[in-house]
Protein backbone atom coordinates (compact mmCIF):
# COMPACT_ATOMS: atom_id res chain seq x y z
CA UNK A 1 0.00 0.00 0.00
CA UNK A 2 1.51 3.34 -1.21
CA UNK A 3 1.74 5.94 1.72
CA UNK A 4 -0.73 8.92 1.46
CA UNK A 5 -0.42 12.51 1.90
CA UNK A 6 -1.27 13.21 5.36
CA UNK A 7 -2.44 17.15 6.05
CA UNK A 8 -4.69 16.03 8.79
CA UNK A 9 -4.94 18.10 11.93
CA UNK A 10 -4.28 15.51 14.78
CA UNK A 11 -3.95 12.55 14.98
CA UNK A 12 -1.56 13.66 12.46
CA UNK A 13 1.62 12.81 10.13
CA UNK A 14 4.82 10.91 12.10
CA UNK A 15 8.01 10.20 10.74
CA UNK A 16 7.95 6.48 9.04
CA UNK A 17 10.80 5.83 11.87
CA UNK A 18 8.40 6.22 14.78
CA UNK A 19 6.02 3.59 13.40
CA UNK A 20 8.08 1.16 12.54
CA UNK A 21 10.18 1.57 15.92
CA UNK A 22 6.88 1.63 17.05
CA UNK A 23 5.61 -1.57 15.41
CA UNK A 24 8.27 -3.66 16.61
CA UNK A 25 7.66 -2.57 20.36
CA UNK A 26 4.32 -3.58 20.19
CA UNK A 27 5.49 -6.86 19.04
CA UNK A 28 8.54 -7.48 21.37
CA UNK A 29 9.77 -4.38 23.16
CA UNK A 30 13.69 -4.20 24.21
CA UNK A 31 13.84 -7.92 23.29
CA UNK A 32 12.48 -8.87 26.84
CA UNK A 33 9.24 -11.11 24.98
CA UNK A 34 6.34 -8.99 26.31
CA UNK A 35 4.71 -6.25 24.05
CA UNK A 36 4.96 -2.17 24.79
CA UNK A 37 1.58 -2.69 25.72
CA UNK A 38 1.70 -5.50 28.30
CA UNK A 39 4.67 -4.25 30.40
CA UNK A 40 4.36 -3.06 33.89
CA UNK A 41 5.00 0.72 33.79
CA UNK A 42 6.77 0.31 37.13
CA UNK A 43 9.07 -1.92 35.30
CA UNK A 44 12.95 -1.02 34.89
CA UNK A 45 12.52 -1.00 31.09
CA UNK A 46 9.44 1.55 31.08
CA UNK A 47 10.93 3.34 33.81
CA UNK A 48 13.91 4.21 31.85
CA UNK A 49 11.55 5.22 28.87
CA UNK A 50 9.82 7.76 30.82
CA UNK A 51 13.20 9.07 32.72
CA UNK A 52 14.32 9.58 29.05
CA UNK A 53 10.98 11.28 27.80
CA UNK A 54 11.01 14.02 30.11
CA UNK A 55 14.67 14.39 30.17
CA UNK A 56 14.85 15.08 26.86
CA UNK A 57 11.66 17.57 26.43
CA UNK A 58 14.35 20.19 28.50
CA UNK A 59 17.33 19.41 26.11
CA UNK A 60 15.09 20.75 23.63
CA UNK A 61 13.80 23.45 25.18
CA UNK A 62 17.04 24.54 26.75
CA UNK A 63 15.59 24.20 30.26
CA UNK A 64 17.06 23.65 33.65
CA UNK A 65 15.57 21.71 36.39
CA UNK A 66 13.83 24.55 37.76
CA UNK A 67 11.30 23.14 35.34
CA UNK A 68 9.37 19.79 35.85
CA UNK A 69 8.14 17.63 32.64
CA UNK A 70 4.66 15.60 32.78
CA UNK A 71 3.22 13.22 31.05
CA UNK A 72 -0.63 13.33 31.96
CA UNK A 73 -3.71 12.02 30.45
CA UNK A 74 -6.84 13.91 29.77
CA UNK A 75 -5.67 15.56 26.97
CA UNK A 76 -5.50 19.56 26.67
CA UNK A 77 -9.00 19.98 27.58
CA UNK A 78 -8.20 18.29 31.11
CA UNK A 79 -5.19 21.50 31.30
CA UNK A 80 -7.98 24.06 30.95
CA UNK A 81 -9.05 23.14 34.28
CA UNK A 82 -6.03 22.05 35.76
CA UNK A 83 -4.17 25.63 35.13
CA UNK A 84 -6.53 27.62 37.02
CA UNK A 85 -6.55 25.43 39.79
CA UNK A 86 -2.90 25.25 40.37
CA UNK A 87 -2.48 28.52 39.90
CA UNK A 88 -5.17 30.99 40.74
CA UNK A 89 -5.04 31.92 43.85
CA UNK A 90 -8.56 31.94 46.04
CA UNK A 91 -10.28 35.03 45.03
CA UNK A 92 -8.11 36.02 42.84
CA UNK A 93 -8.12 36.27 38.70
CA UNK A 94 -6.61 35.16 35.17
CA UNK A 95 -5.93 36.85 32.26
CA UNK A 96 -6.77 35.24 29.09
CA UNK A 97 -6.31 36.09 25.22
CA UNK A 98 -8.88 34.68 22.93
CA UNK A 99 -7.81 33.80 19.72
CA UNK A 100 -9.99 30.56 18.62
CA UNK A 101 -12.21 27.61 19.67
CA UNK A 102 -9.48 25.94 22.13
CA UNK A 103 -8.67 29.06 23.72
CA UNK A 104 -12.27 29.81 24.09
CA UNK A 105 -12.72 26.72 25.40
CA UNK A 106 -9.73 27.17 27.90
CA UNK A 107 -11.91 30.21 29.17
CA UNK A 108 -15.04 28.54 29.74
CA UNK A 109 -13.10 26.37 32.16
CA UNK A 110 -11.40 28.90 34.23
CA UNK A 111 -14.40 30.72 34.82
CA UNK A 112 -15.97 27.69 36.56
CA UNK A 113 -12.53 27.95 39.31
CA UNK A 114 -12.39 31.61 39.54
CA UNK A 115 -12.84 35.54 38.06
CA UNK A 116 -11.42 35.66 34.27
CA UNK A 117 -11.00 38.63 32.44
CA UNK A 118 -10.70 37.99 27.96
CA UNK A 119 -7.91 40.95 27.82
CA UNK A 120 -8.11 41.22 23.98
CA UNK A 121 -10.20 38.82 21.44
CA UNK A 122 -10.79 38.30 17.62
CA UNK A 123 -14.38 36.45 18.11
CA UNK A 124 -15.79 38.94 16.78
CA UNK A 125 -13.88 38.55 13.27
CA UNK A 126 -13.89 35.10 13.28
CA UNK A 127 -10.94 34.39 15.02
CA UNK A 128 -9.07 35.96 11.32
CA UNK A 129 -6.13 37.64 13.20
CA UNK A 130 -3.97 37.59 16.58
CA UNK A 131 -4.84 40.68 19.23
CA UNK A 132 -2.49 43.10 19.42
CA UNK A 133 -1.99 45.65 21.63
CA UNK A 134 -3.09 44.35 25.19
CA UNK A 135 -1.69 45.00 28.31
CA UNK A 136 -1.27 42.24 31.32
CA UNK A 137 -1.16 43.98 34.65
CA UNK A 138 0.61 42.65 37.19
CA UNK A 139 -2.32 42.06 40.06
CA UNK A 140 -2.94 38.72 37.57
CA UNK A 141 -2.17 35.51 39.27
CA UNK A 142 -1.14 34.53 35.54
CA UNK A 143 -1.74 35.42 31.37
CA UNK A 144 -3.15 32.22 29.39
CA UNK A 145 -2.23 32.49 25.80
CA UNK A 146 -3.00 29.94 22.73
CA UNK A 147 0.73 29.90 20.76
CA UNK A 148 -1.58 28.38 17.38
CA UNK A 149 -4.85 27.66 16.58
CA UNK A 150 -5.59 24.94 14.31
CA UNK A 151 -8.96 26.23 13.01
CA UNK A 152 -8.48 29.51 11.66
CA UNK A 153 -4.99 29.23 11.07
CA UNK A 154 -3.30 31.83 13.44
CA UNK A 155 -0.13 31.61 15.06
CA UNK A 156 1.43 34.11 17.90
CA UNK A 157 4.06 35.71 15.98
CA UNK A 158 5.80 37.16 19.21
CA UNK A 159 4.86 36.82 23.22
CA UNK A 160 4.36 39.43 25.33
CA UNK A 161 6.26 40.91 28.45
CA UNK A 162 4.40 40.37 31.28
CA UNK A 163 4.85 41.23 35.17
CA UNK A 164 2.82 37.94 36.43
CA UNK A 165 3.16 33.88 35.35
CA UNK A 166 2.94 32.85 31.58
CA UNK A 167 0.80 30.34 30.47
CA UNK A 168 0.57 28.77 27.26
CA UNK A 169 -1.42 25.70 25.43
CA UNK A 170 1.42 24.80 22.73
CA UNK A 171 -1.12 21.66 21.21
CA UNK A 172 -0.37 22.55 17.83
CA UNK A 173 3.04 24.17 17.46
CA UNK A 174 4.74 22.31 19.72
CA UNK A 175 8.57 21.95 19.06
CA UNK A 176 7.84 23.40 15.32
CA UNK A 177 10.11 26.76 15.90
CA UNK A 178 12.36 27.80 18.16
CA UNK A 179 11.43 29.85 20.69
CA UNK A 180 12.72 30.90 24.56
CA UNK A 181 10.61 28.38 26.24
CA UNK A 182 12.12 29.86 29.44
CA UNK A 183 10.20 32.97 29.33
CA UNK A 184 6.93 30.07 30.23
CA UNK A 185 6.16 29.27 33.87
CA UNK A 186 3.56 26.68 32.35
CA UNK A 187 3.49 25.08 29.17
CA UNK A 188 1.09 22.32 28.08
CA UNK A 189 0.76 20.39 24.65
CA UNK A 190 -1.68 17.44 23.55
CA UNK A 191 0.77 15.00 21.90
CA UNK A 192 -1.15 14.30 18.85
CA UNK A 193 -0.20 17.20 16.35
CA UNK A 194 3.90 17.14 16.32
CA UNK A 195 4.94 14.76 19.00
CA UNK A 196 3.39 11.26 19.51
CA UNK A 197 -0.17 10.14 18.79
CA UNK A 198 -3.23 11.25 21.15
CA UNK A 199 -3.14 9.65 24.14
CA UNK A 200 -1.08 11.78 26.37
CA UNK A 201 -0.46 15.47 27.06
CA UNK A 202 3.10 17.00 27.73
CA UNK A 203 3.50 19.90 30.80
CA UNK A 204 6.38 21.63 31.44
CA UNK A 205 6.12 23.69 34.62
CA UNK A 206 8.28 25.93 37.10
CA UNK A 207 7.83 24.03 40.21
CA UNK A 208 8.28 27.16 42.34
CA UNK A 209 5.34 28.16 40.86
CA UNK A 210 3.01 25.59 42.51
CA UNK A 211 1.51 25.51 45.63
CA UNK A 212 0.79 29.13 45.85
CA UNK A 213 -2.78 29.03 45.21
CA UNK A 214 -4.62 28.50 49.36
CA UNK A 215 -6.96 26.40 47.41
CA UNK A 216 -7.29 22.91 49.92
CA UNK A 217 -9.53 21.30 48.67
CA UNK A 218 -7.97 20.47 45.02
CA UNK A 219 -9.18 17.33 43.61
CA UNK A 220 -6.15 15.61 43.77
CA UNK A 221 -5.40 14.08 40.06
CA UNK A 222 -5.43 17.99 39.51
CA UNK A 223 -2.74 18.81 41.74
CA UNK A 224 0.75 19.12 39.88
CA UNK A 225 2.87 18.39 42.66
CA UNK A 226 0.92 15.12 43.19
CA UNK A 227 2.07 14.34 39.60
CA UNK A 228 6.05 15.75 39.94
CA UNK A 229 6.01 13.86 43.23
CA UNK A 230 5.00 10.68 41.67
CA UNK A 231 7.62 11.36 38.38
CA UNK A 232 4.80 11.63 36.21
CA UNK A 233 2.81 7.92 37.66
CA UNK A 234 0.48 9.32 40.05
CA UNK A 235 -1.97 6.51 37.97
CA UNK A 236 -1.00 4.50 35.66
CA UNK A 237 0.31 6.55 32.40
CA UNK A 238 -0.12 6.13 28.94
CA UNK A 239 2.60 3.46 28.58
CA UNK A 240 2.75 3.31 24.63
CA UNK A 241 1.94 7.06 23.72
CA UNK A 242 4.73 8.12 26.10
CA UNK A 243 6.97 5.76 24.03
CA UNK A 244 5.91 6.57 20.79
CA UNK A 245 6.38 10.74 21.74
CA UNK A 246 9.99 10.06 22.49
CA UNK A 247 10.60 8.01 19.47
CA UNK A 248 9.35 11.31 18.00
CA UNK A 249 11.28 13.41 20.26
CA UNK A 250 14.45 11.29 19.68
CA UNK A 251 14.28 11.55 15.88
CA UNK A 252 13.68 15.20 15.78
CA UNK A 253 16.88 15.97 18.24
CA UNK A 254 19.06 13.53 15.82
CA UNK A 255 17.76 15.99 13.01
CA UNK A 256 19.27 19.11 13.73
CA UNK A 257 16.28 19.77 16.77
CA UNK A 258 14.03 22.54 16.78
CA UNK A 259 16.03 24.81 14.77
CA UNK A 260 16.10 22.50 12.02
CA UNK A 261 12.42 21.57 12.18
CA UNK A 262 12.07 25.10 11.87
CA UNK A 263 13.52 25.83 8.79
CA UNK A 264 11.85 22.89 7.30
CA UNK A 265 8.75 24.26 8.54
CA UNK A 266 9.12 27.48 6.99
CA UNK A 267 9.83 26.43 3.58
CA UNK A 268 6.75 24.34 3.73
CA UNK A 269 5.20 27.13 4.72
CA UNK A 270 6.37 29.21 1.96
CA UNK A 271 5.81 27.11 -0.81
CA UNK A 272 2.30 26.91 -0.37
CA UNK A 273 0.88 30.41 0.86
CA UNK A 274 3.03 31.56 -2.14
CA UNK A 275 0.86 29.06 -4.30
CA UNK A 276 -2.81 30.60 -2.32
CA UNK A 277 -1.25 33.98 -2.88
CA UNK A 278 -0.13 33.65 -6.63
CA UNK A 279 -3.80 31.82 -7.38
CA UNK A 280 -6.75 33.63 -7.74
CA UNK A 281 -8.87 30.67 -6.99
CA UNK A 282 -7.84 30.62 -3.60
CA UNK A 283 -7.40 32.99 -0.14
CA UNK A 284 -6.30 32.21 3.58
CA UNK A 285 -9.15 32.86 6.00
CA UNK A 286 -6.58 34.57 8.16
CA UNK A 287 -4.45 38.37 8.16
CA UNK A 288 -1.31 37.51 6.30
CA UNK A 289 0.88 38.61 9.67
CA UNK A 290 -0.67 36.42 11.62
CA UNK A 291 -0.48 32.71 9.19
CA UNK A 292 0.12 29.85 10.97
CA UNK A 293 3.50 27.90 10.09
CA UNK A 294 1.72 24.70 11.01
CA UNK A 295 -2.25 24.81 9.84
CA UNK A 296 -3.23 26.45 6.18
CA UNK A 297 -6.61 27.22 6.47
CA UNK A 298 -7.76 28.33 2.86
CA UNK A 299 -11.11 28.24 0.71
CA UNK A 300 -11.65 28.36 -2.90
CA UNK A 301 -13.34 31.19 -4.28
CA UNK A 302 -14.97 29.51 -7.28
CA UNK A 303 -16.83 27.06 -5.75
CA UNK A 304 -18.56 25.71 -9.16
CA UNK A 305 -14.41 24.50 -9.00
CA UNK A 306 -15.12 22.52 -5.91
CA UNK A 307 -16.07 18.91 -7.42
CA UNK A 308 -13.13 19.07 -9.75
CA UNK A 309 -10.37 20.58 -6.89
CA UNK A 310 -11.97 17.49 -4.56
CA UNK A 311 -11.57 15.00 -6.55
CA UNK A 312 -8.46 16.29 -7.78
CA UNK A 313 -6.53 16.13 -4.45
CA UNK A 314 -7.89 12.68 -3.40
CA UNK A 315 -6.53 11.53 -6.43
CA UNK A 316 -3.15 12.49 -5.78
CA UNK A 317 -3.55 10.69 -2.62
CA UNK A 318 -4.02 13.45 -0.35
CA UNK A 319 -5.68 12.75 3.21
CA UNK A 320 -7.40 15.41 5.84
CA UNK A 321 -7.28 18.26 3.59
CA UNK A 322 -11.17 19.10 4.45
CA UNK A 323 -11.05 22.55 7.08
CA UNK A 324 -12.71 22.13 10.34
CA UNK A 325 -16.87 21.64 10.14
CA UNK A 326 -17.06 25.20 12.29
CA UNK A 327 -14.71 27.04 8.86
CA UNK A 328 -15.55 25.04 6.24
CA UNK A 329 -12.63 25.39 3.31
CA UNK A 330 -9.22 23.42 3.46
CA UNK A 331 -6.53 23.25 5.86
CA UNK A 332 -3.34 21.44 5.54
CA UNK A 333 -1.65 21.26 8.76
CA UNK A 334 2.21 20.98 7.86
CA UNK A 335 3.27 19.70 10.91
CA UNK A 336 7.24 18.37 11.73
CA UNK A 337 6.61 15.16 10.02
CA UNK A 338 5.32 16.25 6.88
CA UNK A 339 7.84 15.87 4.12
CA UNK A 340 8.25 19.19 1.54
CA UNK A 341 7.01 16.67 -1.23
CA UNK A 342 3.59 16.47 -0.23
CA UNK A 343 3.13 20.12 0.24
CA UNK A 344 4.37 20.28 -3.72
CA UNK A 345 1.78 17.39 -4.66
CA UNK A 346 -1.09 19.93 -2.99
CA UNK A 347 0.84 22.64 -4.78
CA UNK A 348 0.58 20.78 -8.30
CA UNK A 349 -3.32 19.89 -8.01
CA UNK A 350 -3.65 23.61 -6.75
CA UNK A 351 -2.10 24.72 -10.19
CA UNK A 352 -3.91 22.19 -12.19
CA UNK A 353 -7.43 23.71 -11.46
CA UNK A 354 -8.35 26.03 -14.79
Amino acid sequence: MSKKHNFSAGPCILPEEVFQKSAEAILDFNGIGLSILEISHRSKDFVAVMDEARAIVKRLMNLGDDYEVLYLGGGASLQFAMVPYNLMKVGGKAAYLDTGTWAAGAIKEAKKVGNVDVIGSSKDENYSFIPKGYTVSSDYDYFHCTSNNTIYGTQMKSFPEVDTLMVCDMSSDIFSRQLDFSKFDLIYAGAQKNMGPAGVTLVVVKKDILGKTGRENMPSYFDYEQHINKESMYNTPPVFPVYASLLTLQYLEKNGGIAAAEQRNEAKAKLLYDEIDNNPLFETFCVKEDRSLMNVSFKLLDESKKEAFDNAWKAAGINGLNGHRSLGGYRASLYNALPIESVQVLVDVMKSIK
